[in-house]
């Protein structure tokens, strides 16, 4: 990702959204405008530079502009907390590269963390994220609920590519277009913290020329950080489900994020979730007769530099559904 183009880009989509009434700008019925949202010498009276200034500031001609600079076009286009941190990531100068940067190493989960979700197995799905929405290691629970991460080449476990890429996805969330853009603005805040990162580089490469909503929604140039939130959830064995989720920094690692599902007490969701723990807990090794475990589903999408020595993985849930077209036929995160 060009770095001043993304600048360019963003400051002006931000300012494309922005109504003059919005910013408290009164405008002449007599002058036509133009172009949607606020004009560029609006913009720079309300952040007190000059017409000039900022027009070589969106055009990603920024030469050493300060923070008190940064910060008055920030309140002036109104942004939040997130987007105010992605506008400075981009301005922010960086030092010339006297050698090749390094690839980025291969993400490894911690025993300790893998420990962690099989203890919540049973009771919440749990995964690990990585950059660029890889999907790192995923307890038995999340496996069933979402897909069989583990069942999928290295290459291919990715949320991003799962939800753009798998039809079943658009089955599996029934607010699919919430979830779907949220996750592009998701990719464009990494693509800013990580603008040299040639796996993230493909990544949106593929999703661009693949899917027509990912073009449309990557060109909008929003950016959100998921910190937690509400999914709607429609299984295919347990039926819909409402499931609140927290994102979790790995101590230690902050590009990994531990993802973890709750359901509200005495709900029929936390009834769902409970039969479909019960399809996919391991088998006893007592004799006796026990469910069949829904069908398993492996396709989705994931990360090139992981490989099997990149991280020990639990050893595979008999539980995973089976195959793609199991569950595409009944027919984010």
């Amino acid at each position: 990702m060009d770095r001043n183009t993304e600048l360019s880009e963003f400051l002006r989509t931000r300012r494309a959204r922005l109504s003059p009434g919005e910013a408290g700008v009164s405008v002449s019925n007599d002058s036509p405008r133009r172009v949607p949202g606020l004009r560029r010498e609006e913009l720079a009276q309300l952040a007190g530079v000059s017409t000039d200034y900022y027009t070589r500031l969106e055009q990603g001609r920024h030469l050493n502009v300060s923070e008190a600079v940064l910060d008055a076009v920030a309140r002036a286009l109104q942004l939040d907390d997130t987007e105010r941190a992605y506008l400075f990531e981009l301005a922010r100068p960086r030092p010339r590269r006297t050698v090749r940067r390094r690839p980025p190493r291969p993400q490894r989960v911690r025993p300790g963390v893998h420990a962690l979700l099989r203890t919540l197995d049973g009771v919440s799905p749990a995964f690990v994220l990585g950059r660029r929405g890889d999907v790192l290691a995923a307890n038995r629970l999340a496996r069933a609920l979402i897909i069989d991460f583990e069942a999928l080449p290295y290459h291919e476990r990715n949320m991003a590519r799962f939800m753009f890429l798998d039809e079943a996805a658009r089955e599996l969330w029934p607010e699919w277009e919430t979830v779907a853009a949220e996750m592009v603005a998701s990719l464009r805040l990494e693509a800013g913290r990580h603008p040299d990162d040639p796996r993230l580089t493909e990544l949106v490469g593929e999703l661009t020329i693949k899917s027509q909503e990912f073009r449309k929604w990557w060109a909008d140039h929003n950016v959100r950080e998921k910190t937690h939130g509400v999914k709607l959830y429609h299984h295919p064995v347990v039926g819909d489900m409402t499931l609140a989720y927290e994102n979790v920094t790995v101590p230690g690692d902050p590009d990994q994020a531990l993802c973890i599902y709750t359901v509200e007490p005495g709900s029929p969701s936390e009834e769902a979730l409970r039969l479909l723990a019960s399809w996919t807990a391991a088998p006893s090794a007592s004799p006796g007769p026990s469910a069949s475990p829904p069908p398993a589903r492996p396709s989705g999408a994931a990360s090139r530099d992981d490989s099997p020595s990149s991280h020990p993985s639990p050893r595979p849930s008999h539980s995973s559904r089976s195959s793609r077209s199991s569950r595409s036929s009944h027919g984010d995160t």
